[in-house]
């Protein structure tokens, strides 16, 4: 029951973020939460707290309106004072360019009593960083930023 409970918290927090309703997602994050997105583009980087995930979020969405995931797969696993949690999914996007983005990962997350303290996505970084390499010589500056990190 506990999973079932999960998986659909899971799924409504990602068709808010697929409205670009990123702020109802942000209530279910830990003030000290450790989100990871690998590489050193200007989506790259560690943040810790929840103010540094809402700027980092606010990028994504200038760098990738649009975006929309389809979810694959979700595994819970644990209680919930240490819940893991897995979702396979594929994103897509329509970049200020006009090209289409489309890649492919795994969201892995780790939750305590229903805050989400860790958040790492694991996804092709590469054509993430092609895509920011693009969007800079599109004339976007923001793509060819440093990561927020804190």
């Amino acid at each position: 029951m506990y999973s079932f409970i999960v998986r659909q918290k899971v799924r409504k927090s990602f068709e808010c973020l697929n409205r670009g309703d990123y702020e109802s997602v942000l209530k279910g994050i830990s003030p000290s939460i450790t989100h990871t997105f690998s590489g050193t583009h200007a989506l790259g980087g560690t943040r810790h707290s929840v103010e540094a995930m809402r700027q980092w979020f606010q990028r994504l969405y200038r760098l990738s309106p649009g975006l929309n995931f389809e979810i694959k797969n979700i595994a819970v696993s644990g209680f919930p004072w240490n819940t893991t949690i897995a979702i396979e999914w594929v994103d897509t996007a329509t970049p200020a360019d006009g090209s289409q983005y489309v890649n492919e990962g795994v969201h892995i997350i780790k939750m305590v009593w229903g805050k989400v303290v860790y958040l790492h996505a694991y996804l092709d970084t590469q054509k993430t960083e092609v895509l920011c390499k693009q969007l800079v010589t599109y004339g976007l500056v923001e793509a060819g930023a440093p990561p927020i990190e804190d």
